[in-house]
């Protein structure tokens, strides 16, 4: 059954692990996983390294798409594509609420000390502008 906009958008906005997908000249497109936060409403967005391979996609493309599932305790996934609306170098309160979305305790403080290692990284915003959703449970 087709999801309604809304529950789309609330489904979006639980902290699954989406699958980032983004042309890439003469090959297919570039699929990895990625965190991202969103808001019913809102915009999603994501961090991720301003030297990445996804970084240079992003910059070719101009768009990109999210995909979230899950199969417990029913099937049900959501996709969201659209063009990059903002893209900027990300702040310490950005990085500790990606991170504070999908861990909590030691493993927050372990991943943001990690983090912290890696250096910098960009935020890049999308504008929803296609969106995709089911629940396969029947």
């Amino acid at each position: 059954m087709a999801l309604t906009a809304s529950e789309k958008q609330h489904f979006l906005a639980e902290p699954h692990v989406a699958a980032f997908s983004i042309a890439e000249q003469g090959r297919g497109p570039l699929t990895v996983p990625v965190w991202y936060a969103y808001e019913p409403g809102g915009k999603p967005w994501i961090t991720i390294s301003p030297h990445s391979r996804k970084m240079r996609a992003i910059s070719d493309a101009g768009r990109f798409s999210l995909m979230v599932d899950t199969v417990t305790p029913r099937t049900m996934y959501v996709t969201v594509e659209g063009p990059v609306s903002e893209l900027r170098p990300s702040t310490d309160e950005e990085i500790y609420a990606m991170a504070a979305r999908y861990l909590q305790g030691a493993e927050l403080d372990g991943y943001l000390a990690f983090a912290d290692q890696l250096g910098e990284h960009a935020t890049v915003v999308l504008e929803p502008e296609h969106w995709l959703g089911a629940d396969l449970t029947m």
